[in-house]
């Protein structure tokens, strides 16, 4: 049987031999996408894909945050609420995200974490000694791939907000009022052009997660609530990993 390539036509390596150049490849075809372009245009590099996995990944990578402050010993209680309206909510009590103008952005940490990749405490050893999630890369990609990303923060007495759209910010961090409490609320809508096949959060599978989390983080209440169907379970767990084995006898 031949195995030859049809009349006329050039392999590749034929091509390169004889020097034939079918297309121009120079600096015009490299492209530079700034600030979170790159997530919106690639977003599975970032959340693995656009269907179930990655809608629900959005919610990981907000609670990861959350857990990260209750593995500083600054967090003991996370509320996660899955809305009517298709967002989601992720509330702790840990220090909160800095308020503070940036040194080098001239702007607030709390708007340079939610726009910037690889922007975080967890590159600064002295905030994280152990973290998870995807390393500051986490919040900036929900943000990026959200219609709308509603950020408070409640620290020293004080209470601030920053709103965005599509991951670019409506207005500077505001000072809004006071408050007593302290922690980070992100509250956001997922992109309905970009998860246009799977737009609604499946409650069980959020549920497992969270689960997860408190068996590996003895102590840590975690609630998660559903306004939906008005479900609403919490988990902690003293006993930790050994809570867990209890659960799967």
């Amino acid at each position: 049987m031949s195995t030859s390539s049809e009349a006329g036509a050039t392999s590749p390596s034929e091509a390169l031999q004889n020097g034939a150049v079918t297309s121009e490849y120079g600096s015009s075809q490299i492209r530079v996408l700034e600030g979170l372009e790159g997530v919106r245009m690639r977003p599975g590099m970032y959340i693995g894909d656009t269907f179930t996995r990655g809608l629900h990944h959005l919610i990981y990578e907000v609670l990861d945050n959350s857990v990260d402050e209750a593995l500083a010993g600054e967090c003991n209680d996370i509320l996660v609420i899955l809305h009517a309206d298709d967002s989601c909510t992720v509330r702790d009590n840990g220090r909160g995200i800095p308020t503070d103008i940036h040194a080098t952005e001239g702007v607030s940490a709390v708007e340079v974490v939610m726009t910037k990749l690889h922007a975080g405490g967890k590159f600064e050893k002295s905030a994280y000694k152990v973290s998870g999630g995807l390393h500051g890369v986490g919040v900036s990609v929900v943000n990026a791939l959200s219609e709308k990303l509603i950020v408070e923060v409640r620290q020293k007495g004080k209470h601030f907000t920053q709103e965005y759209a599509f991951g670019k910010p409506q207005h500077r961090l505001q000072e809004v009022g006071s408050s007593e409490e302290r922690g980070t609320t992100v509250r956001f809508y997922p992109d309905r052009g970009i998860f246009r096949e799977v737009r609604s959060f499946d409650y069980d599978t959020v549920v497992h997660r969270v689960r997860e989390l408190a068996f590996l983080n003895a102590g840590l209440k975690i609630t998660i609530r559903d306004e939906r169907t008005e479900s609403e379970n919490v988990f902690q767990y003293e006993g930790g990993i050994k809570s867990f084995v209890q659960h799967l006898n």
